[in-house]
């Protein structure tokens, strides 16, 4: 029998298997087994509607899990409520069960759900229109999104028991167009928020702002709503919920659900050139997991980070198994993909006539594909709790399953892969968000005052609402009659008010590949590191080349290009101190929070290639530079620690400490990295000692570089270790950043700069 095509009774008897092979077994790094746990169940509530009890009878459901059963009773008790659980442990019961009750009770009651994605907006009206049917009533469940038809919305309007709709559709198209809402707003009972997790950073700042304009709206019209939030496991889960919704919550986090045995292998690629600390490509590693997995005949999702490499790994997975499985059986599932296309790949995974799966994070979210046993990241997630969600994506609520964690060469991956205590013994990451950051809280305000006249003492957010109203008046967007502030342009500012952004002057990024359509936006701050001309600019993992940047017009013009590099550009970068808030000192080592402003102008850009980072050219940037107004945090090395130590000595230990400490930066912040961007300066002008900065890269901040002040010292820490635990001779891409960049010596430099500083333990 082949080791590896060879079929076995079922996956236990598999990886007992697999844990004899050496050629495998030398790049675990860790192999981390969660036991089975049996269900904790409650009875059905007595008040619960007998259709509505049928109905779920009906799909095998007679009794709850315990937190399914929490969350109802304290919804019911008129509580705001946030559950917290695994994935697939049953959260979407927790909401739908006290919404359907009470639509039993009162047919005239309303609830408005919403969700992140489009795609997981309708899986949630398939759902309830089932439950609807098996009921036998006539409840109306419609999503409203851009691309529901004009005839359809009409009738929503009027009639839908349950909207379901995201964020950006309920900013434009809902809350300025109230008056056509009369129905929904009067009757209004609850609002659903479902992964909460995902309203984070500029866009969860945004989304609180448009939470405070839903509610005021509600209060108008004379409803006062309950909210029921759902999330995916984070380290501040009501802390979150009650920011986002301005409200106190219920944290309801007792799992009931039951768990089968999980297997969590972290995998390393082994290492191919140790000089550069250059590792085996984690894309052809990732391929060959998944490959044993499918001839072994188990149902198995790949998670890939980009759409370049989902469409890589399905080309390499079909040709490797088309004569075991034929290639219909392993398919695709990305954004872009048509919603028919989409629905019959859900239906193959549920149904077991889809065997594999490759997918970019469009799967991480709660889209009913039912339960696979196996799954293969390729590539860290980027945070602890996507990690979990996709590997809560493979693990029937009986029986085995195995999750592989395949890291690539970045710091990050390899820091994740090497320390993987890190990952099962920490919470995961916060969720941060800062609705009272005054550009997008005065843009919320223009819509607010749009929507509805403000009157003297009302409220919106912490900051001082009358001086921000009399800002508007002096800049003639309102106009003051007595103790009333009304909206007086023509055009309605919701339209021109991006939730993913801080800035208003964005920049379109125009599509030529077929004619001319428009791709994206991007703030103006990002505008000189990812648009200059020759960037290679990654829309939902295909890669496009800048052809033009007009900076006037603001506007990007690209075309889809398929190269092996990724451009990074590097900024010359000039920072000035203008408030510290807080500081600490310990050792020879001083750390500051505070206001900065950043001058920064795009010099030039490195062409860097995929998977093994290597730098292989670089080419000029012609822009304007641009000022950038934000909160920062910093630290920096005492005069003793500068004099053991010459200025370019000095310069390679801190270019290399910062390489580190940027790519770890987001292990404690559920963040972008491209969302904190990091500053070494061998003399600042503020401190006239060596110091590294970081600051926010969006305008006011929104929280992470106060983050960072806070885990100082283990952000420290962790530094040491992934300098200390690499593989490489003299610095490579994994650790320090690349021998060309820090020198032969870089890596020893930033280990010997970072040794001599005491960090508490």
């Amino acid at each position: 029998m082949n080791r590896w095509t060879g079929k076995t009774s079922g996956l236990d008897e598999w990886l007992q298997i697999l844990r004899q092979q050496p050629d495998i077994m030398e790049n675990v790094t860790h192999w981390h087994t969660i036991p089975p746990r049996a269900a904790r169940t409650a009875a059905m509530s007595k008040d619960i509607h007998p259709k509505l009890a049928e109905a779920l009878a009906s799909r095998g459901i007679r009794e709850l899990f315990v937190h399914q059963a929490e969350a109802y009773e304290a919804v019911r008790s008129g509580k705001h409520v946030v559950t917290v659980t695994p994935t697939a442990s049953g959260k979407t019961l927790c909401y739908n069960l006290p919404v359907l009750q009470s639509l039993l009770e009162n047919d005239s009651g309303r609830a408005l759900y919403l969700f992140p994605t489009k795609a997981l907006a309708q899986d949630q009206v398939a759902e309830l229109q089932e439950i609807a049917a098996a009921m036998d009533v006539d409840l109306k469940s419609h999503t409203y999104d851009g691309d529901t038809p004009p005839t359809v919305r009409q009738v929503i309007r009027n009639a839908g028991h349950i909207v379901v709709t995201n964020p950006d559709m309920l900013h434009s198209a809902i809350l300025p167009h109230h008056t056509k809402w009369v129905k929904l707003f009067e009757n209004i009972k609850y609002i659903v928020i479902d992964e909460v997790h995902s309203y984070r950073g500029v866009f969860g700042s945004h989304v609180a702002n448009v939470i405070r304009r839903l509610k005021r709206i509600c209060r108008f019209y004379g409803s006062n709503p309950q909210f029921i939030c759902a999330s995916a496991t984070i380290d501040n889960p009501r802390e979150h919920a009650e920011r986002l919704i301005g409200e106190e919550v219920a944290l309801i986090d007792n799992n009931g659900a039951p768990v089968g045995e999980k297997n969590f292998v972290c995998y390393n690629p082994p290492v191919v050139n140790k000089q550069l600390g250059i590792r085996r490509s984690s894309v052809l590693e990732s391929q060959k997991l998944a490959a044993m997995l499918l001839r072994q005949g188990v149902q198995t999702i790949v998670f890939a980070r980009s759409r370049v490499r989902v469409e890589l790994l399905l080309t390499y997975l079909q040709e490797l198994v088309k004569d075991e499985l034929g290639t219909k059986t392993i398919r695709g599932y990305r954004g872009g993909y048509l919603p028919q296309l989409r629905r019959e790949i859900e239906r193959g995974l549920r149904s077991g006539e889809i065997r594999g799966v490759v997918s970019t994070n469009a799967l991480e979210l709660g889209i009913d594909i039912g339960q696979l046993q196996a799954c293969v990241m390729n590539g860290y997630p980027g945070t602890i709790a996507s990690t979990w969600q996709q590997s809560g994506r493979a693990g029937r609520r009986q029986g085995t399953s195995v999750t592989f964690l395949v890291a690539s060469s970045n710091p990050l991956d390899q820091y994740m892969i090497q320390n993987p205590d890190f990952f099962f013994n920490r919470p995961p990451e916060r969720a941060l968000i800062h609705p009272d950051n005054l550009l997008i809280l005065i843009d919320h305000v223009k819509c607010a005052a749009y929507e509805l006249p403000f009157e003297a003492g009302d409220k919106f957010g912490e900051e001082r609402l009358e001086d921000m109203l009399e800002f508007l008046v002096e800049e003639k967007v309102l106009h003051r009659v007595q103790n009333r502030w009304y909206w007086m342009e023509q055009s309605f500012p919701a339209h021109g008010i991006s939730l993913r952004s801080a800035a208003q002057e964005n920049f379109i990024i125009i599509d030529l590949t077929n004619g001319s359509r428009v791709l994206g936006e991007v703030d103006r701050f990002s505008a000189p590191t990812l648009i200059h001309e020759e960037a290679i600019y990654i829309h939902e993992g295909v890669q496009y080349q800048v052809e033009k940047l007009d900076h006037p017009e603001k506007k990007a013009y690209v075309r889809e290009v398929d190269v092996d590099y990724y451009t990074d550009a590097n900024m010359a970068v000039e920072l000035k101190v203008l408030h510290v808030d807080k500081e600490h000192q310990y050792g020879e080592l001083l750390r500051q929070y505070g206001e900065v402003t950043v001058n920064a102008k795009a010099t030039i850009f490195k062409k860097i290639r995929l998977r093994s980072h290597e730098n292989i050219g670089s080419g000029p940037i012609h822009l304007p530079e641009e000022e950038l107004h934000t909160s920062g945090y910093w630290f920096s090395f005492s005069e003793e620690a500068a004099a053991r130590k010459n200025t370019n000595d000095m310069q390679q230990a801190l270019l290399g400490l910062a390489n580190v400490l940027v790519h770890i930066a987001p292990l404690y912040l559920m963040c972008d990295p491209q969302d904190i961007r990091v500053v070494p300066q061998v003399k600042a002008v503020h401190t006239k000692l060596p110091t590294i900065y970081f600051y926010d890269r969006y305008p006011g901040g929104i929280g992470l570089s106060e983050r960072l002040f806070d885990v100082h010292e283990e952000l420290l820490r962790q530094a040491k270790t992934l300098i200390r635990n690499c593989t490489c001779l003299s610095g490579c891409p994994a650790c320090v950043g690349p021998i060309e960049e820090v020198g032969l010596l870089g890596k020893s430099l930033a280990l010997d700069l970072i040794e001599q500083t005491e960090v508490p333990s």
